[in-house]
């Protein structure tokens, strides 16, 4: 797609550091990384949020990202990996990416500080009625 930075990564034509590559997903480091070895995972083909990725591609996707979160500890002597991944909001890049990230216990990562709310009396049910009438 013309003016996706990572469709011009994926062509070769911007340069990333790049960690692997295969027929369906490129990792490379994050030019802003959270810590030193942050990865992001992209599709080689452009579609911009999840819900835009074919289904028949979720499955090599998500391998590939499997495979980078296994990877970071091993390579850095991580203990774990941090896995997200926005969709529209706070999606810096309109082209799908899953940020994968090295964590050790006491990194300074704080994580989401959420705001936590409840539900009035039968809210609950409705919210999961609506979720799941969308599902269908």
């Amino acid at each position: 797609m013309s003016g996706c930075v990572f469709c011009s990564i994926i062509a070769g034509d911007t340069p990333a550091f790049v960690v692997a590559r295969d027929e369906h997903a490129m990792a490379f480091l994050d030019v802003r990384p959270v810590f030193k070895g942050h990865v992001l995972v992209v599709p080689l083909d452009h579609v911009v949020t999840l819900g835009d990725l074919p289904a028949e591609l979720l499955a090599p996707y998500f391998a590939a990202v499997q495979r980078i979160s296994v990877a970071l500890p091993a390579a850095l002597g991580a203990q774990g990996t941090w896995v997200a991944e926005n969709n529209v909001v706070s999606q810096s890049v309109p082209h799908l990416h899953t940020h994968v990230v090295p964590r050790t216990k006491g990194d300074g990562l704080r994580g989401f500080f959420w705001p936590r709310t409840k539900y009035a009396e039968g809210e609950a049910q409705e919210y999961a009625d609506r979720i799941r009438a969308a599902l269908t």
